[in-house]
């Protein structure tokens, strides 16, 4: 039976009528490699855009029994399905983003993107952790613990697959909110790079205001990183970023990493004026087209003492 098209458009009537318990059971070891993938599948389908079902696969057991499913051995399909279905729980759920961490989930989480596995699971483990680390600081300290910096830094490798790099560097970025040790983490991990290699004309749209949104979190008062950006050649590239034509997620990602970019930097105020990034900022501003874009430019002007002083940098 196909159990995830079965349920497919039917996600509170599967609550109704046990559902969720009956698909979490059929996770159970005793079960094949096929159950499981149809299972999983089916917990991530019912949980795409509900709430209620989120909740209800917690409280059944299911996200202990997902991230039983990571374990070594496991087949691609499985998996994908599997870590697919554990994002989706961790989206905007405090509850399921401890329950994972304490189920073992993120060390497991951050040995599935290895070096040659499959690009799905690749993207789908990055998305995870992604989800993870929003706006929760214990998770953050985890992956960093288990280890994850580095494989998430690992993923953006020059030539790697655009969805994964996208995610990876999304991961990233919500990794160094906050977290001193984690932003240096990176940068030592040879992320700084990376992100900035990530930023050259040409690539995806996504993954370049991506890798400059995980830019802008890792400048945010951390001089080496501030340094390192710098002698990579990340200046031009964000200014390039500020070019007309770009996509408005490219110019508020851009206006914020020089934003903090330039925060007592005066070396790299010098730097961005070098590169037309003034003129660059201006011209974002002109058109922001979201109220970040606009503060972020202002404070980046300001920086470079293009407008009058009075505001001060808020963090992010």
């Amino acid at each position: 039976m196909a159990l995830a098209t079965l349920l497919k458009g039917d996600n509170q009537g599967s609550i109704a009528c046990g559902g969720v318990a009956a698909l979490v059971g059929l996770l159970a070891p005793s079960w094949t490699d096929a159950v499981h993938e149809q299972a999983a599948a089916a917990l991530w389908d019912l949980c795409a855009k509900n709430t209620q079902n989120r909740d209800s696969v917690r409280e059944c057991g299911g996200v202990a029994a997902l991230v039983a499913l990571l374990a070594p051995g496991g087949t691609r399909a499985v998996l994908k399905q599997a870590v697919g279905a554990l994002c989706c729980l961790c989206f905007a759920n405090v509850q399921n983003k401890n329950s994972v961490r304490a189920s073992g989930g993120v060390a497991a989480l951050i040995a599935l993107p290895a070096p040659g596995g499959s690009a799905a699971v690749q993207e789908q483990a990055a998305a995870a952790l992604r989800n993870l680390c929003v706006d929760n600081a214990q998770n953050r300290e985890c992956v960093r613990e288990c280890r994850g910096v580095a494989a998430l830094v690992g993923l953006l490798a020059p030539g790697g697959p655009v969805a994964v790099q996208e995610q990876a560097a999304a991961a990233l970025r919500n990794l160094c909110c906050d977290n001193a040790q984690n932003r240096d983490g990176v940068r030592e991990c040879g992320g700084v790079a990376a992100l900035v290699a990530l930023l050259a004309p040409g690539g995806s749209a996504a993954v370049r205001a991506r890798a400059a949104a995980a830019l802008h979190n890792l400048c945010y008062e951390n001089t080496k990183n501030k340094d390192c950006v710098r002698w990579c050649g990340g200046v031009g590239a964000l200014v390039g970023l500020l070019a007309p034509g770009g996509s408005a997620e490219m110019h508020v990602s851009a206006a914020g990493a020089l934003m903090n970019l330039t925060c007592e930097s005066g070396q790299s105020r010098e730097a961005v004026r070098a590169c037309g990034g003034a003129a660059g900022l201006e011209g974002v501003l002109a058109c922001a087209s979201s109220a970040a874009a606009h503060e972020w430019a202002t404070h980046a002007l300001r920086h470079l003492g293009r407008v009058q002083p009075g505001v001060k940098q808020e963090p992010h």
